[in-house]
């Protein structure tokens, strides 16, 4: 993908869920920082989750982290995203936080609407987005919508449906190690080897900047499957066939390594500098 650079975007930053809220929210702070810290208008999109209470309880927790203005914006129906006071609140923010839920919810419900315009053009402007969980994988164009557990690839392991496409660079997965995503994400790579597979493990975040640098932060791993360099794949046509692929390149990126998008290349964290230091 040739960048963009007619115009200075916004941090695009996919969370891999259980973000850490109270001890050590380093991620959250970023993000804060990053949105502007006491002069940050965040606005909370809570439409991939069914609780009534998740869009609040990050009003709480940004406001806590020093945010300025910390507001919820529940689309719930289609008719939501036409509402112009809260199409409004959209444009008045310098960063957008998409919660966890479901992924297939948010698309249903956002995608094709005036909030799904205004998300990309916010983001061509310059405004930060982050995401966890679901709101994580909605970023991608090409999005996984369910799959199965398990590390080795298999035929109709993963089952896609369109993101609201704020990268083409990366499809998304999230709570990777906890639940054992690596198979479904090759199975990705298998279909589409022009993007790059990125699998977040929980409180792990990716902040991926205008230049096209992205940096992981948090606790865990983010794992990155590449195919541009790939030479054979084989896909079975029965549900369970086993997956071959070969030529793929693998990267295990921990808090403060960086991947180049423009060249595919990977470098590790300074070494000898501990990782939460690097992380504030």
């Amino acid at each position: 993908m040739t960048l963009d650079t007619s115009a200075e975007r916004g941090f695009l930053i996919p969370i891999g869920g259980a973000e850490r809220k109270r001890r050590s929210p380093t991620i959250l702070r970023r993000f804060v920082e990053l949105c502007g810290g006491a002069e940050a208008r965040i606005a909370i999109i809570p439409t991939a989750s069914k609780l009534d209470t998740t869009g609040p309880s990050y009003e709480t927790v940004f406001k806590r982290l020093g945010a300025g203005r910390a507001s919820s914006v529940p689309f719930a129906t289609r008719r939501d995203c036409h509402r112009e006071d809260w199409l409004e609140l959209l444009q008045e923010s310098t960063g957008i936080f998409i919660t966890g839920g479901s992924q297939l919810r948010l698309s249903r419900t956002i995608g094709g609407t005036p909030v799904a315009r205004s998300l990309r053009d916010l983001y061509r402007r310059g405004v930060h987005v982050a995401g966890t969980s679901a709101g994580a994988s909605y970023m991608s164009e090409h999005m996984i919508a369910f799959g199965d557990a398990g590390a080795s690839p298999v035929t109709h392991m993963v089952a896609m449906a369109p993101g609201i496409g704020l990268t083409s660079d990366f499809t998304i997965d999230q709570h990777f190690r906890e639940r054992d995503r690596l198979g479904r994400l090759l199975t990705v790579l298998a279909y589409n080897p022009f993007i790059i597979g990125m699998g977040l493990d929980e409180d792990t975040a990716a902040f991926i900047g205008p230049d096209g640098i992205l940096e992981v932060a948090g606790s865990g791993s983010c794992t990155l499957v590449d195919g541009s360099e790939l030479e054979y794949a084989s896909v079975g046509h029965q549900p369970g066939d086993p997956v071959s692929l070969l030529g793929v390149k693998l990267h295990i990126l921990l808090s403060g390594s960086r991947f180049e998008i423009k060249t595919r290349q990977a470098t590790p964290a300074i070494e000898g500098v501990d990782r939460e230091v690097q992380e504030l």
